[in-house]
């Protein structure tokens, strides 16, 4: 514990361009719980090409935390899980919880631990990646015993600094009308540069939950911070927004209000 973290510092790993991930996390973060930032960088020309640079700097990149007392380390990049081989994946961070003593949990073991906490197997899926990540995507929840009853696909403008983080809120929203909620136990979006927050408070009356890639990561690392157990009333109070909707809206001001 530090002055300002009194109930938990973790270490918050995100791409070197992601916009979205930090503003989230602060806003999703519990009073006393504190992240601490590094950078992922690559300077690769292809997004496949820096997840796999980040995959392989990995543990230098957590080095930038020095000796910091962290409580866990939380990586907001779903797409490195996707490129990995899983068993390669969980030796690599295996490796780096020894080293330093702390857990390290991914975005998309977060994800996996939600749907497992709901009990939800069909799910549809709305993803805002370009190929071939969409597909490496599609394959790997699929693996994970996944029933994909439908998915639908954002595209982002070329002509903005990046084609996902250049996204707003409202594209979630229109994706998750197309996919709709009949015969799903969840809608997963993905992509922890997509802004999703604005729009899952938005819903007023949700038929099915849907989780994103920050908003399941913060869950968790919170539950490890505490030292509970995942439970479903738990997860739901993250899902519908009770646990942080004041949180983000001193901290955000919607498009057009500033």
């Amino acid at each position: 514990m530090t002055e300002y973290a009194t109930n938990g510092l973790f270490g918050l790993l995100t791409p070197q361009a992601n916009t979205t991930a930090e503003p989230e996390f602060h806003a999703l973060s519990p009073p006393g719980m504190v992240a601490l930032t590094a950078r992922m960088t690559s300077t690769a020309p292809s997004m496949d090409a820096r997840l796999r640079d980040y995959v392989e700097r990995l543990a230098a990149t957590i080095d930038q935390f020095a000796n910091a007392p962290l409580g866990a380390i939380a990586l907001a990049c779903t797409g490195m899980s996707y490129i990995v081989p899983q068993e390669e994946e969980r030796r690599a961070l295996g490796a780096i919880e020894d080293a330093r003593g702390a857990p390290v949990l991914t975005a998309a073991a977060a994800i996996l631990t939600a749907l497992e906490t709901l009990d939800a197997r069909r799910v549809a899926i709305l993803s805002p990646y370009g190929d071939p990540l969409h597909g490496q995507g599609m394959a790997y929840w699929a693996a994970q015993g996944l029933e994909i009853v439908r998915s639908a696909r954002l595209t982002g403008d070329a002509g903005k600094f990046h084609p996902i983080y250049g996204m707003g809120s409202d594209a979630v929203a229109g994706g998750l009308t197309e996919l709709g909620s009949d015969g799903l136990d969840a809608v997963l979006v993905l992509g922890t540069g997509l802004p999703t927050l604005p729009t899952i408070l938005a819903r007023k009356a949700v038929p099915v939950p849907v989780l994103s890639p920050n908003l399941c990561l913060m869950w968790h690392v919170a539950d490890r911070l505490s030292g509970r157990d995942p439970s479903r009333d738990g997860l739901m109070s993250w899902l519908t927004g009770a646990e942080w909707r004041a949180r983000f809206a001193m901290r955000h001001t919607p498009r057009g209000q500033a």
